[in-house]
């Protein structure tokens, strides 16, 4: 009788251990089969390829970033439901961008979005048979990125930033603000595809005002120091700061350099003017971003990009710092004040 207690009691041990361990089991499914079919989910959706040379640290870019969500969601897409983006930022190393290109290639992303001159390079290296929207690019045709702008052919269309042209207009701006300067210093980086581009243009537009043109390289922040050493020793009185990741990442030290030496700078991006500086003029980054969403709609609807023409810029902003203004002892005309997007105070 007592063995037989004993027996019915481990029986019964026995049972209770095996419907613990099937509870357990049971939870364990039913806590992985949602991430299962999640991460499956996950991996059958479109997935778009952010690839850029800056950094999400830098404060302009999370707005940018908006601006292309809100792109997406005007379209009916939104990130984690129906579109996924794997984003790779070269955090101001140019010569990162290659090897982020090549990752998002053997992701086998849907499209890549390239944002600037050198990140368009590297994607276009990196695939010939990817989609590449480009957003940030002055000249896609000098640059050798499309065939024309109406029609690009290969695996690239996008948004350009048409900065040739307003390289002429800012030195124009410039000129309006300090009639009488007769030499500019124009500040580049010679490994930003554009640059060259951007040097012709610039030339042509100082001919045409009579003013000596003094083009500078930067490739980093020491060469930064470099240049304004010597625009001291050639006495330019102003500054074109180009567009480029690289120097606009460096937009304090430049905007420094320059109150230093009472030189009124203008540059196509108005974080320049953020920073100090006098003058920006350019297309809104934000704006194309936004406007890149179409094109990444298109081409997941079966598009081919090379049949999408380029878009020129919709929207342009005139930025002044009168801050720097009254550092520099200048007056801004009234006539360029009516024509202010923003004036910072």
């Amino acid at each position: 009788m007592r063995r037989h207690r004993v027996w019915r009691r481990a029986g019964s041990m026995r049972a209770t251990t095996f419907i613990a361990v099937l509870i357990a089991l049971l939870a364990v499914t039913v806590l992985v089969a949602p991430r299962a079919g999640e991460a499956q989910q996950a991996a059958s959706l479109p997935r778009i390829g952010f690839l850029n040379p800056g950094s999400l640290s830098e404060p302009r870019f999370p707005r940018f970033l908006q601006a292309f969500r809100q792109g997406l969601r005007e379209l009916g897409y939104v990130e984690g439901q129906n579109i996924a983006i794997e984003f790779r930022w070269a955090e101001g190393q140019y010569d990162r961008l290659p090897g982020l290109a090549a990752e998002l290639v053997r992701l086998k992303v849907n499209v890549i979005v390239a944002g600037g001159g050198p990140a368009i390079q590297a994607a276009r290296q990196a695939t010939e048979t990817i989609p590449i929207v480009m957003v940030g690019t002055a000249d896609p045709v000098a640059a050798g990125f499309v065939a024309s702008l109406a029609r690009p052919g290969g695996n690239i269309t996008g948004l350009s930033l048409m900065l040739p042209e307003l390289v002429g207009k800012q030195l124009e701006l410039l000129k309006e603000v300090v009639p009488n300067v007769s030499r500019v210093a124009l500040l580049g980086n010679p490994a930003n595809p554009n640059y060259a581009s951007l040097v012709r243009q610039a030339q042509d537009a100082a001919r045409a005002l009579g003013v000596r043109l003094q083009p500078l390289e930067a490739r980093d922040p020491s060469e930064i120091d470099n240049a304004f050493a010597a625009i001291t020793t050639e006495r330019a009185g102003a500054v074109i700061v180009l567009a480029d990741t690289m120097l606009v990442n460096h937009r304090t030290r430049i905007a420094d350099h320059a109150a230093r030496r009472r030189l009124p700078t203008v540059s196509g991006q108005s974080e320049h003017a953020e920073a100090g500086g006098l003058l920006a003029y350019g297309s809104s980054v934000s704006d194309g971003l936004r406007r890149a969403a179409a094109f990444v709609d298109k081409i997941l609807k079966g598009a081919r990009p090379g049949d999408l023409p380029i878009e020129q810029p919709a929207k342009f902003e005139l930025v002044i710092n009168l801050k720097a203004a009254k550092v520099l002892g200048l007056t801004i005309p009234q006539a360029v004040l009516q024509r202010a997007d923003r004036v910072l105070q």
